[in-house]
């Protein structure tokens, strides 16, 4: 997290829409770049944050490319559900479940976002303080 706010006010780089669209995300949907799986679906992907910011970092993320929480119209009321269904999965496959863990999703600029393609951090593993950043 503490990259995509050290970054949030540097430009993402566009490519055409294909699958994941232009981000990093998008490349590590279509395996152009290594990612630690550690989970996939249909719909989504999990994988570790390569500069972690707790003991478990997991990013969530939705195959199609929607910008943000934002960016989420009525038509995708489903995924968005899945997607926090995928990060309780994550949070019990990574042995967080019962100690507890925070769900954090960024937004826009001010919010920290770095990527432009919706995901969720799912953090754990640590006592978390309130409040974040």
């Amino acid at each position: 997290m503490a990259d995509e706010v050290r970054n949030a006010g540097e430009p993402q780089t566009r490519e055409p829409q294909t699958q994941g669209g232009g981000t990093v995300f998008g490349m590590i949907l279509r395996g152009e770049i290594p990612a630690d799986i550690v989970y996939e679906d249909d719909l989504s992907i999990a994988f570790r944050d390569i500069a972690p910011q707790a003991d478990v970092h997991v990013l969530v993320i939705p195959r199609e490319p929607i910008r943000s929480l934002s960016h989420a119209a009525a038509e995708h009321q489903a995924l968005l559900g899945h997607l926090l269904g995928v990060c309780a999965a994550v949070a019990a496959r990574e042995g967080i479940a019962e100690s507890g863990y925070r769900v954090v999703t960024n937004i826009g600029r001010d919010g920290g976002q770095s990527v432009d393609h919706l995901h969720f951090h799912v953090l754990g593993g640590r006592s978390m303080s309130w409040p974040p950043g």
